[in-house]
C-alpha cells in the first residue's frame, strides 16, 4: 500500500517473526496459536482457495493451470513476499492433491500439518534457544 501512496516501501516483517513473542510464551498461547493456525486456518483458506477458488477456475481453464493460478493467488494473500516462493509451492501441492482427490480434507490435512509442524519447531527451537542462553549465564557466572 505504502507504494500506492507515494511512500518509501516499509520492510517487510515476517509473519513468523511478529508470531515468535507468543510461541512457547505459554501452554495456552502455544495451544491457541496452534488452534488458529493448525485447524483454523486451513478449513477456511483450502474452502476459498481450492473448494471455491480453484473450481471456479477449472470452468475457464484447464485443471493445471488452475491449480497454478490458484497457488500463486494463494501465496500473494499471505502479504510476505519473501515467502512467496515456498508459499506458492505448498499451494500448488495442495492444488495438485485437491485435484487428484477431489475431497477437500486432502488438503486440509496436509496444510494442517504443515502450518502445525511450523509451529511446533518453532515452539521446540524457542526452548532449546532459552534452555541454551539460561545455561550460557549459568557458566557466566559460575566463570
Amino acid at each position: 500500500m505504502s507504494a500506492f501512496n507515494g511512500e518509501p516501501p516499509q520492510r517487510e516483517t515476517d509473519a513468523l517473526a511478529r508470531l515468535l513473542p507468543l510461541i512457547g510464551s505459554s501452554s495456552i498461547s502455544t495451544a491457541s496459536l496452534l488452534g488458529i493456525t493448525g485447524v483454523l486456518a486451513p478449513i477456511l483458506e483450502e474452502t476459498v482457495f481450492r473448494g471455491f477458488f480453484m473450481v471456479s477456475l477449472t470452468k475457464w481453464v484447464p485443471t493445471p493451470l488452475a491449480v497454478v493460478i490458484s497457488g500463486a493467488v494463494f501465496a500473494l494473500a499471505h502479504l510476505t513476499p519473501g515467502q512467496f516462493p515456498q508459499l506458492f509451492v505448498l499451494g500448488t501441492a495442495l492444488g495438485f492433491s485437491y485435484a487428484q482427490t477431489r475431497n477437500l480434507l486432502t488438503p486440509i490435512t496436509i496444510h494442517a500439518l504443515w502450518n502445525s509442524g511450523v509451529i511446533l519447531l518453532l515452539t521446540f527451537l524457542q526452548v532449546i534457544f532459552s534452555s541454551y542462553i539460561y545455561l550460557s549465564s549459568l557458566l557466566c557466572e559460575v566463570i
